[in-house]
């Protein structure tokens, strides 16, 4: 029996879909197995800063509504905090928390010189009008407005949010500044200080690491059967760009629906019809399927792309994937890890798959602070370097400690972290 099954047992099902308690026991596995001074653990295993502001703002029809918004900082260790900022009627400061706590192992693990944060307002945005998310974009960023900043905390989007939100973010704080500052947040549109190649990143370090797997596995791209559950931008760009390199994408769940095709979907086509028709349903190079099933059909490569704990207890033993890549932030829990390593399952773990994204913020804050712009040619051909590289490093202390490629990723990510915190020493 291993220490990761015997951790795991002590979960209970409420526990386990928690957020902030999955990560927690993810970090204290990794930490045990590199025998973390305890000292240091309590710093690490804790946010430094947790920021909860109420919002009031003046809706359309004239009523004033008040809005709960946070900001969790874990850690600027290794350098400003950086993470995105979500707008969700599911927003909990638990799982703002771990999100923040998954940022700072994220950037840690791709190497790049960032410590984690996260922010999140509780609102429906599909519900709000553009005139309602400005106002409340600009207030939530003016109650926050001493805490963020290129040399503290660099924002970027999330589920709910997007270019457009990440403008009057930067606006609003420019105009408190009073100078314009572009590196306050990542995820701009190109035309004020944005990179080319950021919107596609996440989805393109996906396609990277489905390689790389694919390699160290010794299997084909030829015949690779894929299934995308999610199709926001990360799971569209991610089936997009592995359809070009000719992956076959034979499965798309989306919250409205599901698509399959045993021959492969048209990912192209598919993108133009959702683009005319504002769904996936209805396109005629697919059949609808029941999107829960469709996350355990057969296939090489699963990948979540959505939200939390779409793998848990109750389903992962009936997946059929032989690589599990996680385009999400959280999507299999703690005990279904356990499942998962049991069964074989080759996973990618989300601090490591979905980096591609917060690696090419970097490379937006770098340019937005030389003020010098690179091609999309030269911004993804540094991805992909990083994300080979990191996807190498993970790979390699996974077998020089005998750890699955998740516990692996968190080791490496952590004693990174330690390392830099040692060496800093507590200021007192």
């Amino acid at each position: 029996m291993t220490l990761e099954h015997t951790e795991v047992k002590k979960l209970t099902l409420e526990e386990e879909t928690n957020p902030w308690e999955a990560q927690a026991a993810r970090f204290d596995l990794a930490a045990e197995k590199l025998k973390l001074d305890p000292g240091i653990c309590k710093v690490l295993r804790s946010p430094a800063r947790e920021i909860i502001v109420h919002i009031p703002v003046g809706m359309d029809d004239g009523t004033i509504e008040v809005f709960t918004g946070y900001r969790v900082q874990h850690s600027i260790a290794r350098g400003p905090a950086k993470g995105g900022i979500r707008f969700s009627p599911d927003v909990s400061l638990d799982e703002v928390r771990a999100l923040a706590s998954w940022m700072t192992w994220k950037c840690a693990v791709v190497n790049i010189p960032f410590g984690g944060a996260k922010g999140g307002v509780i609102c429906d945005p599909k519900k709000m009008s553009q005139g309602e998310l400005e106002r409340m974009t600009r207030r939530y960023t003016a109650e926050l407005i001493e805490f963020i900043g290129p040399e503290k905390d660099v924002p970027a989007p999330d589920m709910g949010t997007n270019e457009q939100t990440m403008a009057w973010i930067m606006d609003t704080y420019s105009m408190h500044m009073r100078q314009t500052v572009t590196s306050v947040v990542t995820g701009k549109p190109v035309n004020i200080g944005g990179s080319r190649g950021r919107r596609e990143a996440t989805g393109r370090g996906i396609a990277v690491v489905c390689d790389q797997a694919l390699k160290a596995l010794d299997m084909p791209v030829q015949g690779c059967r894929v299934i995308v559950q999610g199709f926001g931008n990360v799971g569209s760009n991610a089936a997009k760009i592995l359809f070009d390199k000719g992956y076959t994408i034979i499965g798309l769940a989306e919250y409205d629906g599901a698509l399959s095709n045993p021959e492969g979907l048209d990912i192209g086509a598919l993108l133009e019809h959702r683009a005319k028709a504002g769904t996936i349903n209805g396109f005629a190079g697919g059949v609808a399927v029941d999107k829960s099933e469709l996350l355990t059909w057969p296939c090489e490569i699963l990948i979540p792309a959505a939200t939390e704990n779409v793998i848990t207890s109750q389903n992962a033993d009936k997946l059929q994937c032989r690589i599990l890549c996680e385009g999400a932030n959280g999507p299999t829990t703690i005990v279904a890890d356990d499942i998962l390593e049991a069964k074989g399952v080759f996973v990618i773990p989300d601090i490591l798959a979905n980096a591609g994204g917060v690696t090419t913020s970097y490379f937006e804050w770098v340019q937005d602070r030389m003020g010098y712009f690179w091609t999309e040619a030269e911004v993804n051909q540094r991805l992909e370097r990083i994300m080979i590289d990191s996807f190498d490093d993970v790979l390699s202390y996974a077998k020089s400690h005998q750890v699955n490629n998740r516990t692996a990723a968190y080791m490496l990510a952590i004693d990174r972290v330690a390392y830099t915190t040692k060496q800093r020493g507590i200021y007192a």
